[in-house]
């Protein structure tokens, strides 16, 4: 992975000089005399039909960790027309309010008050905005964007210009829980604890120039005031209704997530009480998805060493693969979910969600 400073310097890349577009434009002259004028004629008529099926997408907050990941995943797509600000015209609210009514979706890698501002710039109802921030993810209106929540959430996702899109934790969290929540095997209230740990760029550019200079600890846990900003979804949308113990932190790597949920059996109804009955749970909800895999039951042969669960192993991917870790004899089990955490958990969720909204084929540049 490109270091911060190349990170910095990405975007001029995809601008033209002048003299580049003057050559273009000297070579299609050429092309035009040497074409007779009722082929010409088809190929402005083919060229102008495939640029208006175009979608126009702007990325507001391009230039950040998860923007410019968002790019990256659009880049060379023939259905995507990417609009973008440069320079200053990035925090001019005039210019990013023409930017997003002019796109038919928008995608906000932005601090939440930032994401809100947007929300407010953009007065186009048709315009399907894609929030990547915590400002909207359980707010009335706007549709959470984990198509696999539930057998109807593709749809509703698919139809809605309002769409959240999930953090990074509690897509490995609801995705093992809600399934067990829905069957009748979890009950509602039922408190949890969820521990988890992220690469470090999911704390963005600071994080990752204190990670990268070599001076960071090897290993750290945070979140000790228990109010981790991405607690009111995992309660709301694992159904749970209850906010889970979250134990998050950080390893001296740069991408990739492993996120545990450890249940006792007592915690479970009765008919979820085996590590079977919640591998054939999973197995039924997943099946058929693009993306979500569920490993075989205590699947352990294709571990780190024979012991370790890699949490790179998905990098640059928007796969989420849940594991079952049971033990009948002991009356527990071990969830887990691994993703990239600038994937599934963020960039590559966008596009996913981008793609439903606008009617695009959901695994496209993905």
């Amino acid at each position: 992975h490109p270091s911060i400073e190349t990170r910095e310097f990405v975007m001029p890349v995809f601008a033209l000089s002048a003299s580049s577009v003057l050559g273009a434009s000297r070579a299609r002259l050429e092309s035009r005399r040497r074409t007779p004028p009722s082929t010409r004629s088809r190929v402005i008529r083919v060229d102008a039909m495939a640029a208006s099926l175009k979608k126009k997408v702007f990325i507001d907050g391009e230039a950040g960790t998860t923007g410019l990941q968002v790019r990256d995943r659009l880049a060379g797509r023939d259905d995507i027309e990417i609009i973008s600000l440069t320079g200053d015209d990035r925090k001019d609210p005039a210019k990013r309010a023409e930017f997003l009514n002019a796109a038919d979706a928008a995608i906000l890698c932005l601090p939440d008050d930032a994401a809100i501002e947007a929300v407010a710039l953009c007065t186009d109802p048709d315009t399907v905005i894609i929030d990547a921030s915590t400002a909207h993810r359980v707010a009335e209106g706007w549709a959470y964007g984990f198509p696999e929540l539930n057998p109807e959430q593709k749809q509703k996702v698919a139809n809605s210009k309002r769409i959240a899109n999930p953090g990074c934790y509690p897509t490995g969290m609801i995705a093992l829980t809600r399934p067990l929540v829905d069957a009748g095997y979890l009950p509602k209230g039922t408190g949890l604890v969820v521990h988890a740990v992220s690469g470090y760029s999911g704390g963005g550019k600071q994080l990752m120039a204190i990670y990268q200079s070599g001076e960071a600890e090897p290993w750290g846990a945070y979140g000790f005031n228990l109010k981790h900003k991405h607690l009111p979804e995992m309660a709301e949308y694992s159904a749970l209704g209850r906010k889970p113990i979250f134990c998050p932190s950080v390893g001296s790597f740069e991408q990739g997530m492993v996120v545990s949920v450890p249940i006792h059996y007592d915690q479970l109804h009765e008919t979820g009480r085996s590590g079977e009955a919640i591998q054939k749970c999973l197995e039924e909800r997943y099946a058929g998805s693009k993306f979500v895999s569920v490993r075989p039951l205590n699947k352990t042969d294709d571990l780190e060493r024979g012991a370790f669960l890699r949490p790179d192993s998905l990098n640059d991917t928007n796969n989420l693969e849940l594991s079952v870790f049971a033990s009948d004899e002991q009356g527990q089990v071990w969830l887990c979910a691994r993703l990239d955490n600038l994937g599934k958990g963020a960039s590559g969720a966008a596009v996913q969600n981008m793609n439903l909204a606008l009617g695009l084929p959901e695994d496209s540049g993905l």
